[in-house]
């Protein structure tokens, strides 16, 4: 800072330009002291490292006073190491300078005089470009969980966590990490910003072991509801008071002018765990069932966690996926017919992998496309597109 120094000149904070103009006070042998009235603050700078400048208007520009008018400069005089701005017959020291003046704004910073130098700009690019490599990265949110990922589980969290609003049912035997995938789903989904409210429905005995996993191994800190904690928060939706939160489904089943609360609250993203205890048939669905229905309706995307298929039963199973898209699965009766059907296309794609040729009859009325290709196996790349026809025109979710 090459600069006289005197009492009375005005200084900017280069690092700080929303404290306004300060005014030097004294100079106390290699530190200054600058009063930023605007902020009511008082700070100490060392001269030789201060990230501080000189604030100098030049002929041209148009500066507030503290009466409120503003002049515009014709004359620049140096007095003594004060400057005094002129226009005209009238003259103003710089002492009389609206404190409130700010160098904030990216056009003020460069008409006034505030650059950095090359270094720290080429720093600052830099940063951005590597900051942008990151935010890009297809692993981002899959590194830095502590967990040792099964490739089963990195496979299937990256494909749910790829789609725009991932509706998905993760069914697999205990043991084999579901709570881990869905974990690494979310954290991807929180750090991409595609969830950032976020609901996790437990049964009760499962609440403080989410929460020390989310924590401990994704250095997520979801706030645990209860009804006391509803009642000790004052505005009206106590659910809006936290982003990420975790609640028993009980609490909310036994405090049912909850409910209402907790789904007018909004949220980006909604795990449900031991989804397979949500006891629905034809004639009637639980109250859990109904809570979990309602969430689901009004929340993008959502993650189901339940026993496998085999010991939900097809009711069971058809009752979340329901839940996942009720459009698709509207008709239980016309879905246990296409799961019939799913084993015979099942077989069908391992005899084709095999080398095979399946039985066309049983395609001949439902994918007469599929029965033209299953025709002409022994051309090239049949094999690849009767697969990929079959799992497009049958696929769950098709």
């Amino acid at each position: 800072m090459r600069e006289r120094i005197v009492a009375g000149q005005r200084w900017v904070s280069t690092s700080e330009p929303e404290l306004g103009l300060g005014v030097l006070l004294e100079s106390q042998g290699n530190r200054v002291v600058i009063l930023f009235t605007t902020a009511n603050e008082k700070r100490i700078f060392a001269v030789d490292s201060a990230p501080i400048l000189r604030v100098r208007f030049k002929v041209g520009d148009e500066i507030l006073i503290h009466t409120g008018e503003t002049i515009i400069i014709d004359r620049v005089e140096d007095k003594d190491g004060l400057l005094i701005y002129h226009q005209g017959d009238q003259s103003v020291s710089e002492g009389e300078l609206d404190d409130s003046i700010s160098f904030s704004k990216p056009d003020d910073r460069l008409l006034g005089g505030q650059v950095d130098d090359l270094r720290t700009f080429n720093l600052r690019v830099e940063s951005l470009f590597r900051s942008s490599k990151i935010r890009k990265s297809p692993l981002r949110g899959f590194l830095g969980g502590r967990v040792d990922l099964i490739p089963h589980q990195i496979a299937i969290a990256r494909e749910v966590s790829s789609r725009l609003a991932p509706r998905v049912l993760l069914a697999d035997e205990v043991g084999l990490g579901k709570t881990i995938e869905a974990c690494l789903i979310l954290h991807r989904l929180h750090l991409t910003g595609r969830a950032d409210r976020v609901l996790i429905l437990l049964p009760e005995p499962l609440v403080h072991q989410w929460f020390v996993e989310l924590l401990r191994r994704f250095n997520l800190l979801f706030a645990i509801f209860d009804e006391a904690r509803c009642q000790s928060i004052s505005t009206e939706n106590p659910f809006l008071e936290n982003q990420l939160i975790l609640c028993s489904q009980d609490f909310l089943l036994d405090h049912p002018e909850r409910i209402p609360q907790v789904i007018s609250a909004g949220w980006d993203l909604l795990i449900v765990d031991e989804a397979h205890h949500l006891e629905w048939s034809p004639e009637e669905a639980s109250d859990g069932y109904r809570l979990v229905q309602a969430l689901a309706l009004e929340t993008a995307s959502v993650l189901l966690l339940t026993a496998t298929p085999q010991q939900l039963g097809a009711e069971g199973h058809f009752a979340r996926l329901q839940l996942l898209d009720p459009n698709r699965y509207n008709d239980l009766k016309a879905f246990l017919e296409e799961t019939d059907y799913y084993e015979l296309v099942a077989d069908a794609i391992d005899l084709i992998q095999e080398g095979g040729k399946p039985d066309v009859q049983g395609f001949v009325d439902r994918a007469p496309r599929i029965t033209e290709g299953l025709a002409r196996l022994d051309q090239e790349g049949a094999r690849e597109r009767v697969v990929r026809d079959l799992l497009d025109s049958f696929g769950t979710g098709r």
